[in-house]
C-alpha cells in the first residue's frame, strides 16, 4: 500500500497598503458572506442537506458555498485578467500553437504546444476549469513555457460545457455527460493519432484544474479497455482542486445548471466510485484558502486511493486560493508546475541545455483535420 505523501509549498506574500487603499469585495450572492473563508451562518430551524463522512454538516446556503469558489476569494489580484495577458504575451513572443480537429462538433478541438527536444518526448493533456460552465484552451497557452523548456509537449483541449449541450429534441439538456464524452475522445484521440502528431503515444499524461480536476479524474478511471484502448496508456496524472464524488455537488447551487439527474451522471462520473479503472500514478493538491468541499474532496480521494493501494500524492499549498493556486502550473518551482515535471521525471529547462527555445514550425496556427 502506497503512502500519501503530502507536499506543502510555503511562499511568503507581502501586500504594501497605501494611504486611502481599500478593497471593495464583487457582487456575490447572498450565501458568500464577507470576508471569505467563511460558511454563511446555520439559522434556527435551516436543514441539514449534506453531512460529509467526517461530521461537517452543511445546510444549503452552506453547500452552496462550499462548491463557489468565488466565496473564498478575497485576494485582490484580478487572476482572470493576469492569465489572459500573460497567455496573449506568450503567444506574441513564441507564436501560435498547433490546432487539431478530434471530433465533429465545433467544440472538439486542442492546441498542441512542441517542443523540439527529442521525438520521445512525454506529452502532457491538460484539462481546463471554468465550473463546468466557462473556459477555454487559448487561456493556457503561458502554462506552455515551463513545459516545452523542460521537453515535454503541452495538449490543452477544448470541449463543450453544459451550458452548450442539448438533447435529441435539440433543447437544452445541461448534460455534464456529453462533456466527459467529449473529453474523453481528446484524450482517445492523441494516443491514436500519436504517429501522425510526432509524439510518443507510450509517454502519455493527463492533468486538469477545478472542474477540469473533476474531468481528470473522470478520465484517469475510465475502462480504457472497454473502450478498445490499453487500460494504462495514461501513465500519469496531475488532478488538482477537482471533485471526485458528485453526490454533494448535486446538493449545491450548481444543479442549477447541471442536470446531475440526467441519465446516471452521479454514479458515471464520480471518479471516487471507479478506483479499480485507475492504473497509473496520481499526484492531487489544493490550496489551504480553498472552499473546505474542495479541500476535504481531494484528502478523500486521496486516502480511498491509499486505501486501494494505489500511487497517490497529495499536494497541500499554504495560501493559495482556488485561482491562484491554478497559475502555478506554469511555475517550474511552483506546486503544480514542480509535480507535473516530477511525474514525467523532467527537470526546469531541462531541453534548454540542449538546444535554443522552442517554437514552432511554419504551420503553426493551422487547423488540421482528423488522422485515425
Amino acid at each position: 500500500m502506497q503512502r500519501i505523501v503530502r507536499w506543502a509549498s510555503f511562499i511568503v506574500f507581502a501586500l504594501i497598503a497605501t494611504p486611502g487603499w481599500a478593497f471593495t469585495p464583487p457582487a456575490s450572492p447572498s450565501y458568500c458572506p464577507w470576508p471569505a473563508w467563511k460558511l454563511p451562518p446555520s439559522n434556527p430551524g435551516d436543514p441539514i442537506v449534506f453531512t460529509d463522512d467526517h461530521g461537517m454538516a452543511y445546510t444549503k446556503p452552506q453547500i452552496d458555498s462550499a462548491y463557489d469558489q468565488t466565496c473564498w476569494q478575497q485576494d485582490p489580484p484580478d487572476t482572470n485578467s493576469r492569465d489572459n495577458w500573460l497567455s496573449q504575451n506568450y503567444v506574441n513572443t513564441f507564436g501560435a500553437p498547433e490546432r487539431y480537429v478530434y471530433g465533429p462538433s465545433q467544440y472538439e478541438g486542442l492546441d498542441l504546444y512542441r517542443t523540439t527536444a527529442s521525438t520521445r518526448a512525454p506529452t502532457m493533456i491538460f484539462i481546463h476549469g471554468g465550473a463546468w460552465r466557462g473556459g477555454a484552451a487559448s487561456g493556457y497557452a503561458y502554462f506552455a513555457q515551463n513545459f516545452v523548456e523542460a521537453g515535454a509537449n503541452l495538449v490543452v483541449l477544448d470541449f463543450i460545457n453544459v451550458t452548450q449541450t442539448v438533447g435529441a429534441d435539440g433543447k437544452p439538456d445541461a448534460n455534464l455527460i456529453t462533456m466527459a464524452e467529449q473529453v474523453r475522445a481528446g484524450v482517445a484521440w492523441v494516443y491514436q493519432n500519436a504517429r501522425s502528431l510526432g509524439i510518443d503515444r507510450n509517454r502519455i499524461y493527463v492533468s486538469g484544474h477545478s472542474s477540469g480536476g473533476h474531468l481528470c479524474g473522470v478520465v484517469i478511471t475510465t475502462d480504457w479497455a472497454a473502450r478498445g484502448l490499453p487500460r494504462n496508456f495514461i501513465k500519469g496524472a496531475v488532478c488538482a482542486s477537482g471533485m471526485y464524488e458528485l453526490y454533494p455537488v448535486s446538493l449545491s447551487a450548481r444543479n442549477l445548471y447541471v442536470n446531475f439527474q440526467l441519465g446516471n451522471t452521479i454514479e458515471e462520473l464520480s471518479p471516487m466510485r471507479h478506483i479499480n479503472n485507475l492504473h497509473c500514478p496520481v499526484i492531487l493538491g489544493h490550496g489551504t484558502k480553498e472552499t473546505p468541499e474542495f479541500q476535504r474532496q481531494s484528502d478523500d480521494f486521496a486516502a480511498a486511493l491509499q486505501a486501494a493501494g494505489k500511487t497517490v500524492s497529495l499536494i497541500v499549498a499554504p495560501g493559495y486560493n482556488h485561482f491562484e493556486f491554478a497559475e502555478t502550473f506554469a511555475n517550474p518551482y511552483g506546486p503544480l508546475g514542480r509535480a507535473s515535471l516530477q511525474i514525467m521525471n523532467l527537470q526546469p529547462g531541462g531541453a534548454l541545455s540542449r538546444e535554443e527555445p522552442s517554437r514552432w514550425g511554419n504551420d503553426s496556427g493551422r487547423e488540421r483535420g482528423r488522422d485515425r
